[in-house]
């Protein structure tokens, strides 16, 4: 390597490191609300329309990141809190974020804890078309009850069969001359999955993870 072009190469790192390859994956961001109801914390919840995509759902208000829109993934968690659950802005007091957070299935969450306005929660309008109900659960329940543990199993697959049972190759290991062992399904990477139950409800995936993170630094 030429010495110029090393010059260039630590000229051209990140400032600030991220997420390497975060273009490519599906870029969110979460409101994690706090109300205080008599004299209470309780975190703020809403479920997902049925008809939706993971539909019946339990989670925080959040969405996707829009370019163009949202100047910063804060301005995300403001925007669809507002969208979803009709809470203004200038209700909502966001004390910090969580750190970030990479889901097994390709999504990066970013995660502000906020605090919400009493008045802005009991005068709230969920947009029915994306949320079944709002519910809210003391800190106190998840600090109380610890939550059913499981774990799920990732793998990766280097082809598929069709709709008609024909195999398709994702990625022709054979071609590239690689190791007999990339032929077949590979990884088997263990997942924890936590779940809890509240009053018939259950709580689990992405939600969570957070909700374990928040109550551990609460």
């Amino acid at each position: 390597m030429k010495k110029n072009n090393l010059k260039q190469l630590v000229s051209n790192l990140p400032k600030y490191p991220s997420v390497l390859g975060r273009h490519r994956l599906f870029n969110s961001a979460v409101l994690i609300p706090l109300v205080k109801i008599k004299g209470e914390y309780h975190l703020l919840f809403q479920k997902r329309a049925a008809h939706i995509r993971q539909g019946g759902d339990i989670c925080f208000p959040g969405g996707g990141f829009e370019k163009g829109v949202d100047k910063d993934y804060k301005d995300t968690a403001l925007r669809e809190t507002k969208e979803e659950l009709g809470i203004d802005a200038k209700d909502i007091k966001v004390l910090g974020q969580l750190d970030t957070y990479i889901a097994p299935i390709g999504t990066v969450i970013e995660s502000f804890v906020a605090r919400i306005k009493k008045k802005a929660y009991k005068n709230m309008k969920i947009d029915e078309n994306e949320v079944e109900k709002t519910i809210v659960i003391p800190i106190s329940f998840f600090k109380d009850n610890e939550p059913e543990e499981y774990t799920l199993s990732h793998e990766i697959q280097p082809y598929k069969y069709n709709k008609d049972g024909q195999k398709e190759i994702l990625f022709p290991v054979e071609e590239l001359g690689l190791p007999a062992a990339y032929k077949k399904p590979w990884g088997n990477k263990q997942h924890k999955i936590w779940v809890y139950k509240y009053d018939g409800e259950v709580i689990w995936g992405i939600t969570s993870v957070l909700i374990r993170d928040v109550i551990e630094r609460y």
